[in-house]
């Protein structure tokens, strides 16, 4: 039997880096500005370049540029929620957030973390 969020098919990630991405630099990583297609989760930078749900105009393109701790543990794809602070998260939306956590760490590559980032634990 799979583990949880398992991916359909395997997938083969690089170890993760932890180098500094600054905010401007990940701002930049929004499949506009740039090719590359980044969403922060608790501080961790990943590369979604390749799936095309993160492209402009597609569903998670909010998410992209940005820490996007805050929305993705309340399941909201509002922009005004798409915020790096999930500190007010309700303990339920906690627990979502860490499936999210679990399931972009076994799809995407970690390329590095924000620098500065406060909400990583």
């Amino acid at each position: 039997m799979a583990g949880k969020f398992e991916p359909k098919e395997p997938v083969q990630l690089d170890p993760p880096k932890d180098d500094p991405i600054t905010v401007e630099e990940l701002a930049k990583c929004n499949g506009v500005d740039s090719d590359k297609v980044y969403v922060a989760i608790k501080g961790k930078v990943y590369d979604v370049t390749g799936n095309p749900s993160y492209l402009p105009g597609k569903a998670y393109h909010v998410f992209t540029g940005k820490d996007a701790s805050r929305a993705l543990g309340m399941t909201s794809t509002k922009p005004e929620d798409v915020v790096a602070d999930w500190s007010t998260l309700s303990e339920k939306e906690k627990g979502v957030l860490e499936d999210w956590v679990t399931f972009f760490s076994k799809r995407y590559n970690i390329v590095g973390v924000v620098a500065g980032a406060t909400n990583m634990d």
